[in-house]
């Protein structure tokens, strides 16, 4: 059920129905959410139902267990058999059948040809982002950074909450569950943000689900293109995954506020960050805190002049942690390396003013290196394979070579691309900045709304996953 469909305007209008105008009390209506929810997710493979109750039933009676622990040797333990159901149920799925072919590919490197069987699993849409969302609950009570709360009505309810269910943002007990505690109803601010979200998320889904064919042409063609066709295809893809990913969040921000809830900011126009630092700080920001509050600082974070190593292994894991392939392994690595050396150069002395400056020049090179950086990232996230990753930053940068000259065609769809990647972070920068303005003047607003979605379903496919349901 995805939230650009009429099947899910249909579930939403009679989930509103209930929610508003039937469930009126507090556990009621916490029971008609955790059903609606699980109906939400049961759309997609209602076999993996107990699987996520399962998940929150442990880590809310290991939580309780560890807030009654006498011993601190006792809390480790619990919270340790925590880490180990949860990593082990989503090792077991996403992981098990990568772990076994590398071992297999690896063998053969010495003569032996090992047929290893394999688990051959489904993966359970949104594994990734409710596991890690449960994780933090047990984490934060063994550190003492919240007390375990009674009911595990509500912290089902909270986790399998179906607005960032199977695609975030990843959410923290202490700020979903106070909210489900105390369910409020949306004022009438939240009504007019949620909607803009939910069109502006909209506009955005569209958007890169018209720049998968370039990208596709790019990386899954079989014919030589020219070095702009590359460009545009590694471009589009920037745009797709931004727009997709970043629209979802909007979507699922949006609806939450239509229900009274707060969920937080999720990106921040990362496009133009001015740094490979700067980027981690507006990508995918529940994700990179939960990194590093649960991962980096677990490790030792800067201390012991620890840093670079403590990077690698938390950027490792991230890549990992978006798919079992060695190409996500890639990209983590290279992230990993652009920001332990964005920190070691910032600490020289030729670098640091430069590093420092707010100089309009610096800026705009700060941010033109730093673009294609990530671009060269995205090469490794979206390639089907290293070799191809490869053959694509090759392609990116083989000027005066023996690739094709670019068409009329090809400059033109360059254009397009680059207008469709400008516009997205331009709606994400008026959100950000200006949308207070825009709600004010409700004879302009409601009728851009409209305007918005009309055009989406016009011209947009309702039928498109979004990318981060894979992971």
């Amino acid at each position: 059920m995805i939230f650009n469909t009429p099947i899910f305007f249909a579930f939403f209008v009679v989930f509103l129905l209930g929610y508003g105008f039937i469930f009126l009390k507090h556990k009621p209506k916490v029971y008609f959410t955790l059903v609606a929810s699980l109906v939400f997710y049961g759309s997609w493979n209602y076999h993996f139902i107990p699987l996520l109750v399962g998940s929150a039933v442990a880590d809310y009676f290991i939580a309780q267990a560890i807030g009654n622990a006498a011993s601190q040797r006792h809390k480790k333990w619990l919270v340790t058999l925590s880490l180990c159901i949860n990593l082990g149920i989503l090792g077991l799925f996403k992981y098990a059948d990568f772990a076994l072919s590398s071992v297999g590919s690896f063998l053969t490197l010495f003569g032996y040809e090992a047929s290893l069987p394999t688990l051959a699993w489904i993966l359970p849409v949104g594994i990734s982002f409710y596991t890690f969302q449960s994780l933090s609950y047990t984490i934060d009570v063994y550190r003492g950074d919240m007390q375990p709360r009674k009911g595990l009505l509500e912290f089902t309810a909270a986790l399998a909450f179906f607005p960032q269910l199977v695609a975030g943002p990843i959410l923290r007990a202490r700020h979903i569950l106070p909210q489900m505690h105390d369910i409020q109803l949306p004022s009438f601010a939240q009504v007019k943000t949620g909607f803009l979200l939910i069109t502006v998320g909209l506009m955005k889904k569209t958007t890169a689900d018209l720049l998968a064919g370039p990208a596709a042409t790019a990386f899954d063609g079989q014919q030589t293109i020219s070095v702009l066709e590359t460009w545009s295809g590694v471009l589009a893809f920037a745009g797709q995954i931004y727009g997709d990913f970043s629209g979802y969040t909007d979507m699922a921000i949006g609806i939450a506020l239509l229900l009274g809830f707060n969920f937080p900011l999720n990106f921040r126009v990362p496009y133009f960050a001015v740094s490979p630092v700067d980027f981690w700080r507006r990508w995918h920001i529940s994700l990179s805190t939960w990194l590093r509050d649960y991962l980096y600082i677990s490790l030792g974070g800067n201390r012991n002049n620890r840093r670079m190593r403590n990077v690698m292994i938390t950027m490792l894991l991230g890549g990992l942690w978006h798919g079992a392939a060695w190409t996500f392994i890639a990209w983590g690595a290279f992230h990993g390396v652009i920001i332990t050396a964005t920190h070691y150069l910032s600490n020289l002395a030729v670098f640091k003013p430069f590093a420092a400056s707010n100089n309009k020049f610096h800026i705009v090179l700060k941010w033109a290196i730093t673009f294609y950086l990530v671009l060269l990232g995205w090469v490794l996230f979206r390639a089907t394979s290293l070799e191809n990753a490869w053959q694509v930053i090759c392609d990116m940068h083989s000027f005066g070579g023996a690739l094709p000259a670019a068409s009329s065609l090809a400059i033109t769809i360059f254009a397009l691309v680059s207008a469709a990647l400008i516009l997205m972070h331009l709606l994400d920068y008026f959100v950000l900045n200006h949308s207070k303005k825009l709600e004010s003047k409700g004879w302009l607003f409601w009728p851009l709304l409209v305007l918005g979605q009309a055009l989406c379903l016009l011209i947009g496919e309702p039928s498109n996953d979004f990318i981060y349901f894979q992971f």
